[in-house]
């Protein structure tokens, strides 16, 4: 009884010291609740700052939650906020309801509870979380020191994996009861269907960019002010809504002009894309060396990313059909047809006329990546990973 009590009195210490909370019951359910995981524990935490003053111009209302666990490089508190409408734009007024000392917003767990803690409190008929950090789609570049795959966290030098994220969905379904509406990455290169995969039956839409994304990322003003006007939009409506307003936000809009990328997805559509993935990379696997000099160089011209081995999925089988032995190429017109169904929306700079909006590994050069590669749960599925040691010798 002793040990018991003395345990239980330094679990109320670390609590008491650690985190303190003025959520005193759920709130009623309301159409939306939007959880942004603003990791600024890095070079990124001045437009963290911007990005949520700019969604405290519009605010929560009445039918939508706008939440958010805040990390910035000014402070080692962590703060979890409900975002309030504000007016002044010199500063973040929302205030903490939670606050969290030395907070790893590497740690996927952190995610988690803070999806957990988000929908426990400002529940919801649907939910959005987003990871806002840096990206690097499913690895890290060779050239790079970091990032590491999302979310890296400079003062604890941990980052959340394209592996680990999958875990962290999956866990947040478990507590919803049901697959999360939407995942977004406001964070570089993320929308890969290797990173889609790891979340596959756990998510109905995933959004983000295939390129890098300027530091200032999603135009959350706007974004949020035409979607707080609607606020019974579908998920598919708001997926779109979001990637036609990043676009714009770029094409002399809000931010300015600069070359972007970004794209929603329907995740229902997955199984379709993955059987003609797996016909398509299997029909690859049977070309002659000459037709295999053929497809290396139309791998080559393909339309690709910051990371050369990112190539747009849609632009690589476009390019398929001009090569000699197109017509033995078996689930060519497959991959076509089911990435029409699978991708809402793509909208590009005109930089990028080529990309379609789905981003794969295609590389052309032997990896260090291949092992962990070979595990992902896209590539088991596929085998996709049998033609990138093929077309990478």
């Amino acid at each position: 009884m002793v040990l018991l009590k003395t345990t239980m009195t330094a679990i109320f210490f670390f609590l008491a010291t650690t985190a303190f909370a003025k959520v005193s019951a759920p709130a009623a359910q309301k159409e939306w609740t939007f959880l942004v995981f603003v990791n600024g524990h890095n070079n990124l935490s001045p437009f963290a700052d911007q990005n949520i003053i700019d969604m405290e111009k519009v605010g929560s209302t009445k039918d939508l939650n706008v939440v958010v666990e805040w990390g910035s490089e000014s402070t080692t508190k962590t703060k979890r906020m409900y975002i309030q409408k504000s007016t002044d734009s010199s500063k973040v007024t929302s205030p903490a309801v939670m606050e969290m000392d030395n907070h790893d917003m590497g740690d996927y767990k952190n995610l988690v509870q803070f999806v957990n803690w988000g929908a426990a409190n400002y529940p919801a008929k649907h939910y959005f979380v987003s990871v806002w950090n840096h990206g690097s789609g499913w690895h890290r570049s060779v050239i790079d020191i970091k990032p590491m795959d999302i979310s890296f966290d400079d003062a604890s030098g941990n980052h959340i994996t394209t592996e680990q994220l999958g875990i962290a969905i999956s866990e947040m379904k478990k507590t919803l009861g049901h697959n999360l509406e939407i995942y977004g990455s406001d964070a570089c290169l993320m929308q890969m269907i290797e990173v889609a995969g790891e979340m596959k039956g756990d998510v109905d839409y995933f959004v983000g960019s295939q390129e890098t994304e300027p530091g200032e990322g999603w135009p959350y003003l706007p974004f949020l002010k035409k979607w707080a006007a609607k606020p019974t939009m579908t998920p598919a409506e708001v997926s779109v809504l979001l990637s036609k307003e990043y676009l714009a936000s770029y094409s002399g809009g809000v931010y300015g002009t600069k070359s972007v990328t970004f794209a929603a997805w329907d995740l229902s559509q997955l199984d379709v894309v993955y059987a003609a993935v797996t016909s398509l990379g299997k029909s690859l696997l049977n070309v002659s060396n000459t037709q295999l000099a053929e497809l290396k160089k139309t791998a080559g011209y393909t339309q690709s990313f910051t990371y050369s081995d990112y190539a747009d999925l849609g632009d690589f089988t476009k390019r398929l059909k001009t090569v000699s032995f197109a017509k033995n190429i078996a689930g060519l017109s497959d991959v076509q047809t089911s990435l029409k169904k699978l991708i809402l929306t793509s909208d590009n700079s005109s930089s990028f006329s080529n990309a379609t909006g789905i981003s794969i590994w295609l590389p052309s050069y032997a990896s260090g990546d291949q092992a962990r590669y070979d595990q992902l749960k896209f590539s088991q599925a596929t085998k996709w990973n049998e033609l990138t040691r093929l077309i990478s010798k």
